[in-house]
């Protein structure tokens, strides 16, 4: 008897581990934006000046006038990217591309440390909604 008891307390944790749970839909990213072209697996380093962390997967590459904005959607959420609001990354070539790793930095007393590596998405040219 104890057997079988022991059996039916283990059911509902053996089906809570099987069961088929969705993770969360990250957060809307702002603002919004379309995409006004197809993506790019690569971007030129010189196209772009500045960056913005939208969260912690989606950034916002700017063009040097301001006018062109490449979107990335990083296929993971990059764990402190926006609460660092920067991040680094090391590359051999002219240009950023979506194999590419990034790091947040996080500040550490009065310097900054590197954070966990992110890979990178494709580049997809938008205009960004007001």
């Amino acid at each position: 008897m104890a057997d079988r008891r022991f059996a039916l307390l283990l059911s509902p944790l053996a089906l809570a581990a099987c069961s088929d749970h969705e993770p969360a839909a990250p957060p809307a990213v702002s603002p919004a934006a379309e995409a006004i072209g197809p993506a790019q697996d690569c971007l030129p380093l010189s196209q772009f000046s500045n960056t913005r962390i939208r969260d912690d997967r989606t950034i916002d590459f700017i063009g040097g006038a301001g006018n062109r904005v490449w979107r990335v959607t990083l296929p993971n959420r990059c764990s402190g990217l926006r609460s660092a609001d920067s991040f680094t990354y090391e590359t051999s070539l002219s240009q950023l591309c979506r194999q590419d790793i990034i790091y947040p930095l996080v500040r550490v007393g009065t310097g900054f440390q590197r954070g966990g590596g992110c890979g990178l998405a494709p580049f997809t040219p938008v205009k960004l909604k007001q």
